[in-house]
């Protein structure tokens, strides 16, 4: 029997993650906090479309960003579009066309850094330079897909509540347009991140089968503890959903607390065996009434950097941080892994 168009789409995605490991030496580095990284360098976010504002206003400081994390070891650095959506566009008074284009741009800065960032190395005479396994590591672009509770800019992708209203189609609907965007724009694979429910897992794996997207994705999910996304719904029943997905290739937590993340490898692990990916917070509570990070009881986290080891000893393999998290935070992870290679 002939193989079918389907058939090399699943063998490619079945391998597409564990190829790429590979060729990081088994374990690869995620970029971390993005808004951070653009306040800290003037970028005023205080905006309904939070990191997506420079796309529009200040598209040299998402390049320059994605640089920073270059520069730090990252094999993999995710689009400023996590907050980028035709309607958000919309509603600041953008067309669709100018919607459309920014999501377009969001790929395209990020490749136009990975383009400088090679070439610049190839020209750099500096002894850490010289290290080619470094410097000629593989680097792919992740075109971030932010929640529907990331669009409504009330923290909702942080208890995982959308009301009775919003379900499967509701979901799908809203993603699809920006999916296919983002997709033909030229990203190496879609990030969709912070899911905090079973809903939006669904209406996600749902849409990818649909519009026979070709090329990979993974599922993230936002959560409260070491057992649930951020709805109070199991994670190992989330990460089924996207087990069964055929585009998916990776499966994890990002923009949780680091003293969860352990308990949360285990129940990944135990629910699929594709590749698990750990980005977390800096440990903070976001207060979406104040549109504020607050400390908890157990202070900021940022240095889970001596946790890498035995988060991939539990079983992740690939791993970054999120808000918060600086450049040196994704430093700090490539050295550790590094040293673990040697």
């Amino acid at each position: 029997m002939a193989e079918t168009a389907s058939d090399k789409l699943l063998l490619a995605s079945s391998t597409f993650m564990r190829d790429f490991l590979d060729k990081c030496g088994g374990c690869a580095v995620i970029d971390g906090g993005f808004a951070t990284e653009l306040e800290r360098h003037g970028a005023d976010l205080n905006d309904p479309l939070w990191s997506a504002k420079c796309l529009i206003n200040s598209p040299h400081l998402v390049r320059r960003v994605h640089l920073d994390y270059l520069d730090a070891g990252a094999n993999i650095i995710i689009t400023a579009s996590y907050q980028a959506t035709i309607q958000g566009f919309e509603a600041k008074g953008f067309s669709r066309e100018e919607g459309e284009a920014m999501l377009r741009r969001s790929v395209e800065l990020a490749r136009e850094a990975r383009e400088i960032y090679y070439d610049r190395c190839t020209k750099d005479s500096s002894d850490f330079m010289r290290d080619e396994s470094y410097w000629k590591r593989p680097i792919l672009i992740a075109a971030s897909v932010g929640s529907y509770g990331a669009y409504l800019a009330d923290g909702s992708e942080y208890i995982g509540d959308y009301g009775d209203a919003v379900t499967v189609q509701t979901l799908k609907d809203f993603h699809r347009e920006r999916v296919k965007i983002l997709v033909d724009a030229g990203a190496d694979l879609i990030a969709f991140e912070t899911i905090p429910n079973k809903l939006e897992a669904k209406a996600y794996a749902e849409l990818l089968e649909e519009e026979g997207i070709e090329i990979p994705a993974w599922f993230s999910f936002s959560c409260k503890d070491e057992s649930n996304v951020a709805s109070g719904e199991s994670i190992s029943e989330c990460a089924s959903i996207a087990d069964s997905c055929r585009q998916v290739v990776a499966i994890g937590a990002n923009c949780t607390a680091p003293r969860f993340i352990h308990g949360l490898i285990s129940s990944i692990t135990k629910a699929t065996s594709k590749p698990v990916l750990v980005y977390p917070n800096s440990g903070e509570t976001y207060i979406a009434e104040s549109n504020q990070w607050v400390k908890s009881s157990r202070g900021a986290e940022e240095d889970f950097v001596p946790y890498i080891g035995k988060w991939r000893d539990a079983g992740a393999s690939l791993f970054g941080g999120c808000c918060r998290t600086t450049p040196n935070t994704i430093r700090g992870i490539a050295q550790a892994i590094y040293a673990e290679k040697l």
